[in-house]
């Protein structure tokens, strides 16, 4: 009997990191007229990494959900939430997110991130969320949706207009630019 309770104690001390879900919160006071909290909410076991920013009326809320290859972003100013393919070969794997955010704060790193990310976003709302998973659809539900494709070498030439910009504990910026943004 003593040997199945130390089996299982073992095996919860090994598993315990593994799904375990991670929680991650910086407040950032060096903003210019203001502050703004920016935690990070990592769930392991559904791939699922959720990115929420409050800073007013400059809040917005992100979901990254590796399972399904998409990441939405629902912009509370704008009244608007934008889906993107999530590209795994620039944004941090869901496993190794949480040393990378640590490594960030023992450095107390500031200024631009170390990835960037650029989508243009369509013009054309987004009438069934359900193809994008659940996480993605309760995230949008309600709002006007529209689907954004990555800009593989941004420039100037390629777009004048208004962009969205979000940047996730200094470790990857993301930019949503397009005429829906311009409202």
């Amino acid at each position: 009997m003593k040997l199945i309770i130390l089996s299982a104690a073992l095996l919860g001390v090994f598993l315990a990191p593994i799904l375990a879900s991670n929680n991650v919160n910086v407040n950032n006071q060096g903003n210019t007229g203001g502050n703004s909290h920016q935690s990070v909410s990592i769930d392991n076991q559904k791939q699922v990494v959720n990115v929420d920013n409050n800073n007013g009326w400059h809040s917005w809320n992100s979901i990254w959900d590796y399972a399904s290859g998409y990441i939405a972003t629902r912009i509370f100013s704008k009244k608007a939430c934008i889906i993107a393919p999530l590209n795994k070969q620039i944004m941090p794997d869901v496993t190794v997110l949480p040393q990378a955010i640590k490594e960030k704060q023992k450095t107390g790193a500031q200024g631009p991130p170390d990835k960037q990310l650029t989508y243009t976003v369509s013009r054309n709302k987004i009438t069934d969320l359900s193809t994008y998973g659940k996480n993605i659809e309760n995230l949008c539900r309600g709002v006007p949706t529209y689907l954004a494709h990555e800009v593989k070498a941004p420039s100037f030439v390629y777009y004048h207009g208004s962009c969205f910009r979000s940047n996730i504990l200094c470790l990857l910026g993301i930019s949503y630019c397009g005429e829906t943004l311009e409202y």
